[in-house]
């Protein structure tokens, strides 16, 4: 069990397939209500993300966290939105 949520920094993530999507690299933390709003893993698998961004997932998607991270949800493929070109 965790006793700290900076022991999540540098847990490895697998999708819920057991694919190896990337290590954590920081938090996201609402300070608002004091809890982790979701992970952020950057250097990701290129097989699973576009040109390998980073992604922030929401902790909702975390099925558990022990010596790894293993998510209950992760798209099949995350794709970056291409700019919507501004009419003239």
């Amino acid at each position: 069990m965790l006793e700290e949520a900076s022991e999540l920094i540098g847990l490895q993530v697998y999708t819920p397939n057991g694919i190896f999507l990337g290590n954590v690299n920081n938090l996201v933390i609402d300070l608002e209500h004091k809890l982790v709003d979701g992970i952020f893993v950057s250097e990701t698998n290129p097989l699973l993300v576009e040109d390998s961004k980073a992604v922030n997932i929401p902790y909702r998607w975390i099925q558990a966290v022990g010596d790894i991270i293993l998510l209950k949800y992760f798209p099949k493929r995350v794709t970056a939105k291409k700019p919507i070109a501004a009419k003239i």
